[in-house]
């Protein structure tokens, strides 16, 4: 199946009592059995839920892999990764990552025992000299968030497996619709299903996607011990936005780059960031490895004055001053006080990310609508 296909009919069945087209709501905590041990496949709904095996089902289809597995949040997914981990073991990072997963990384896990270490692998013949025995995971944000960076997953993958460490992706950014980074050698792909996925910024939701059994094994049984499972109704959500992914990413990436363009000529704009760009460090690999360049982008304005962009932050009409990102209405948004205000000041400039950075993720709203908000925004 094509992915158009994929979107509405992987992992999707009528109904078998009333052959109703949409996957019911399985609003149940537990299931009655026959008999002790006896039961038609389900027990107690924190283990599995039929709304959520036929989610997790498509999802897996649609990021090319064998397994699928479905958490309460994005942080939620990425927390059960790093679960796979022991005392001592070391993960190695992309330096430009959601500060949400830097916040997780750094105050939660580093105390447990575990050791990170953020590397910049726009160049990834760079990852050699970081590798040790003890590196245990790469985690890598491709584009990343928020400065869009473009890491070559292929040779990142190569790199990581000769070493004997596995590949996680966050292709939250990508999405399936643009990027599958198993098909480049990830041993596995997370996503915060509440952007993109869901598509309509009404529901919270993570998922973990593998083509490794023995992974999927061990993360099934830390969904289950742990618990941090999304409800019936949220899956249910989450089936329904997908299924017009493949439109609603089509305008992100026509909008996106119609705005990044927009953002490039203007006279009060320094940088932009977005991998569409020829003038992109690493527009090529975005090339390579990407079926369009996402909805995402960022930039900052000449003068670097902290004044003039809270001016524009707080002046858009159509761009909703928010978090998150990946719903069809447009964001704009500060990440040196929003997504990223839990990495320290210094970190965040050493990487790039000015206090005067904004990002917006591009909605499906008419593209000479948005460029006209930006326009009186900007002045």
């Amino acid at each position: 199946m094509k992915f158009a296909t994929k979107v509405i009919h992987a992992g999707i069945h009528p109904d078998p009592t009333t052959g109703a087209i949409m996957t019911p709501i399985y609003q149940t905590s537990t299931y009655v059995q026959e008999a002790p041990g006896r039961h038609k496949g389900y027990e107690y709904a924190r283990t599995s839920n039929p709304t959520r095996d036929a989610l997790q089902a498509n999802l897996a289809a649609l990021e090319n892999c064998r397994y699928g597995l479905c958490f309460s949040s994005g942080l939620a997914a990425t927390d059960a990764v790093l679960k796979l981990l022991s005392k001592g073991d070391e993960v190695l990072s992309t330096s430009d990552i959601y500060g949400g997963t830097y916040r997780l990384f750094v105050k939660v896990f580093e105390r447990l025992g575990l050791r990170f270490r953020f590397v910049d692998l726009q160049n990834p013949a760079r990852l050699a000299d970081y590798l040790t025995a003890k590196t245990k995971l790469v985690w890598i944000e491709t584009p990343s968030n928020p400065m869009m960076q473009i890491i070559d997953l292929e040779a990142v993958c190569t790199l990581a497996h000769q070493h004997g460490a596995y590949v996680a992706v966050d292709n939250t950014f990508a999405t399936p619709y643009l990027q599958n980074p198993a098909e480049w050698g990830a041993d596995l792909v997370v996503h915060s299903a509440t952007k993109y996925l869901g598509g309509h910024s009404d529901v919270v939701m993570g998922a973990v996607l593998t083509n490794n059994e023995e992974l999927y094994e061990r993360l099934k049984f830390l969904q289950n011990a742990c618990g941090a499972v999304p409800g019936p109704m949220d899956c249910f959500l989450v089936l329904r936005g997908i299924k017009t992914l493949h439109v609603r990413m089509q305008r992100h990436c026509e909008n996106a780059e119609k705005i990044a363009d927009f953002l490039v000529s203007h006279p009060k704009v320094e940088d932009v960031f977005y991998p569409g760009i020829p003038a992109h460090p690493n527009h090529a690999v975005a090339r390579k490895q990407m079926r369009g360049f996402g909805g995402m982008l960022s930039f900052t304005l000449k003068g670097n004055r902290m004044e003039d962009a809270l001016k524009v932050l707080s002046n858009t009409r159509l761009f909703a001053l928010a978090e998150s990102l990946g719903g069809v209405e447009s964001l704009i948004g500060h990440p040196a006080t929003m997504t990223h205000a839990s990495i320290p000041k210094e970190e965040r400039e050493s990487r790039g990310l000015r206090d005067t950075l904004i990002r917006l993720s591009v909605g499906i709203e008419d593209a000479d609508d948005l460029m006209s908000d930006l326009e009186q925004a900007i002045g």
